[in-house]
Order: structure tokens, then C-alpha cells, then sequence
């Protein structure tokens, strides 16, 4: 038998919220992801009854780690409301977190750092398609090439896409069989979720889960000294992204969008949500920019042109650059080979280092700007 179909079998003895029947034949566990020797999955459980049934949870989690094989198991209670009802808060992993709410009297306290990293920096968008991983990873390896220790984090649990664009495989080892050893190439280091799952695995996990592996992949995980660490946040401004800015203190966000109007409203959803918590905004870059021919030189906005430099200027952050839409950008990406090191000296190259340049510069000033301090 596989470790998930063993760890099905003990989760079978676990009673359900009202100690008839087993949480399994009940329908309440999700599909069980195995990674190495770890476990993770959530339990669906009524709205009102979540904080009640935390033992529930805890009897999940050792009935998981009874299996052999089994080193950790990563268990949450996923809330499910009666129809008509509202909403209710994510219950996050009961793990030590040290969360501020976003906004409210009394002043937020800023989040505990990770131990070892200077600086966090958050690469996201207000929708997919934008270029966003791209752009991530070719500003990480321009911030190695200006002489920075760097790490990446892939934030996106949904679509991770660093396996692919740093061309690494494989599963990560783990030191002293308690946190996870980052992989790495091109001299930086990365943590994915593609490291984990199988490339076509879909990974069906409510917001609980997610927050609970998000915080995992920043919190244990041997990132050794970094000056930086670049987070690809998913699209967006859900749970992933309310986890990065409440788990860790970020040093500012970059904001990824293509110059159409379409883009631009999404990307200021994202520039908001920073901002409403207190996460400095270092500048916008403009993606797909413009598109210059091959055979004849001449420039084509296919997408528009200057919006995202517009939309900076009219809301007051900084514009960091355009990048053009070209097929070298597309071919190294999908080969594993980002632009940046394949072929350093194209002006696209060039481009990516003097927008690192500037956030590196911005990210040090919103740091100096806004001392905090941290209770432990």
C-alpha cells in the first residue's frame, strides 16, 4: 500500500464531529498530497463548530504521523457554512504565527522576520497573464547579478511555475529530517510547490491549507544567509497573499501589469490591497510593453503603451521600466534559461538589472522610513 492509502486507513479510525461514523467514509478529508515524508490535508468541518473541534484536528494529525514512513503531517480545519449564512474567517494552521490584522486602531504590529534574511520582497499582479513569474525571476536573478545573496519563493500553490523557469527537478531534501533544504540554480535558491506535487497534480486545497503551506515554505525551510528573498505572489489579493503581508514583515511590493486598461484596473487592486496593509508599494513595472519587429526595427504597441507609466505617475509610485514583448523573453523562460543569464548582455538583461537596481535601492529607503518594534 502507498503512504496515502495507509494514512487513509488510520484516518478512518477517527471518529466524526459527532463520534458516529469516521472522517473518511463521511466525506470530510480532502485529497491527501504526500510529499517525501510529509502529509498534508484539510478537514471540512461546520462553520460554527471549527474552534470546538480542534481536537478533532489534533487526533487527525497523530493518527497521520502513526503511519510509517510519515515525519510530519500538516492538518487544518476547512470551515463549510450553511447556505444563506455568511462568510466565515479563515481559520489558519494552529501553528505559532505571529499575525497583525491589517488595519485597525491601535497601530498593526509589524510580523517577526525570517531568521537569517535581510529583506522580503513580493512580486505580484492583480490578475494572471501578465508576465508576473517571468518578471519575478528575472528581477531575482538580476539581483544576484548586482552582487546580492538571493532566494525565491514560489507563492502561487495553484500555478507554481519556478520548477519550470529555473529548469530544476526533483524533490528537496530535508535537514536533520525537520525543515525542508531549498533547491537551488543559477546560484539562487528557491522553494516551490512544484517541488512537492507532480507537475499535472491539481491541487484542490481550500484557503486554510494554503495559508498553512505558505507559512511552511517561508518559516521551515533552510534559507541560510539571504539579503533578499523574492516572493512570486499568485494573481490577485485573496488568503496568499493576506498570509505574506501578516506572516512576514515584507520590505514592499512590486507590481507587475501589461499597459492595457483591463490590466491596469487589476494591478491597482493589487497596489491597494499593499497598501491597506501597510506594505510599501516600490514601483510598477510594465510588462508586454511594446513589441519591436525583427525584420524592420520599428516599434508596435500591441497592448498599448505608457499605461502602467500613467497610472504610477497618477497614483503617486514610482514607474520602474518597461519590458518589451519579445520571443527571446518567451523561449529562455520556457527553457529554464531566464533571459538574464542566458544572454546578460541583451538589452532585456540590461533592463531587468537597472529595475533591480532600483528596487533594491527603494526596498533599503522603506525600510529606514519605517522602524518597528517587535514584541517577542
Amino acid at each position: 500500500m502507498t503512504i496515502k492509502d495507509l494514512v487513509l486507513e488510520q484516518l478512518k479510525r477517527v471518529k466524526g464531529p459527532d463520534l458516529t461514523g469516521n472522517i473518511v467514509d463521511l466525506g470530510l478529508v480532502s485529497d491527501i498530497v504526500v510529499s517525501g515524508d510529509k502529509v498534508f490535508f484539510s478537514i471540512t468541518v461546520p462553520s460554527d463548530r471549527a474552534e470546538e473541534l480542534e481536537p478533532l484536528r489534533e487526533a487527525a494529525e497523530r493518527a497521520a504521523l502513526g503511519v510509517d514512513g510519515v515525519s510530519k503531517a500538516g492538518v487544518v480545519l476547512t470551515a463549510a457554512k450553511k447556505a444563506g449564512t455568511p462568510n466565515p474567517q479563515p481559520k489558519p494552521s494552529p501553528q505559532p504565527a505571529r499575525q497583525a490584522p491589517p488595519q485597525g486602531g491601535g497601530g498593526p504590529r509589524k510580523p517577526a522576520g525570517i531568521p537569517g534574511i535581510g529583506a522580503i520582497i513580493a512580486v505580484a499582479s492583480g490578475k494572471g497573464g501578465v508576465g508576473k513569474s517571468t518578471t519575478a525571476v528575472n528581477l531575482a536573478l538580476a539581483l544576484k547579478a548586482i552582487g546580492l545573496k538571493v532566494g525565491i519563493l514560489d507563492a502561487d500553490i495553484y500555478g507554481p511555475s519556478m520548477p519550470r523557469l529555473l529548469h530544476i527537478s526533483g524533490n528537496p531534501s530535508t535537514v536533520d529530517g525537520r525543515i525542508l533544504k531549498p533547491m537551488e540554480n543559477y546560484g539562487v535558491k528557491v522553494m516551490s510547490m512544484g517541488f512537492l506535487v507532480e507537475e499535472d497534480t491539481p491541487m484542490i486545497w481550500r484557503g486554510p491549507m494554503v495559508m498553512s503551506a505558505l507559512n511552511q515554505m517561508m518559516k521551515e525551510v533552510a534559507w541560510g544567509e539571504l539579503d533578499v528573498l523574492v516572493v512570486d505572489m499568485p494573481p490577485g489579493t485573496g488568503d496568499a497573499q493576506l498570509t505574506m503581508a501578516q506572516s512576514v514583515p515584507l520590505a514592499g511590493a512590486v507590481i507587475v501589469s501589461t499597459p492595457q486598461d483591463l490590466a491596469l484596473i487589476d494591478a491597482r487592486k493589487g497596489l491597494n490591497m499593499f497598501r491597506k496593509v501597510e506594505v510599501p508599494v516600490l514601483g510598477i513595472v510594465e510588462n508586454m510593453s511594446y513589441f519591436v519587429c525583427p525584420d524592420c526595427g520599428s516599434q508596435h504597441d500591441i497592448f498599448g503603451h505608457g499605461g502602467a507609466k500613467n497610472e504610477a505617475e497618477r497614483i503617486g509610485v514610482p514607474f520602474l521600466g518597461g519590458i518589451p514583448l519579445d520571443m527571446k523573453i518567451r523561449e529562455t523562460s520556457d527553457s529554464g534559461e531566464p533571459i538574464v543569464v542566458s544572454d546578460p548582455d541583451s538589452p532585456h538583461a540590461e533592463a531587468y538589472r537597472a529595475i533591480a537596481k532600483t528596487v533594491w535601492e527603494r526596498a533599503g529607503a522603506a525600510q529606514q522610513a519605517a522602524p518597528s518594534i517587535v514584541f517577542d
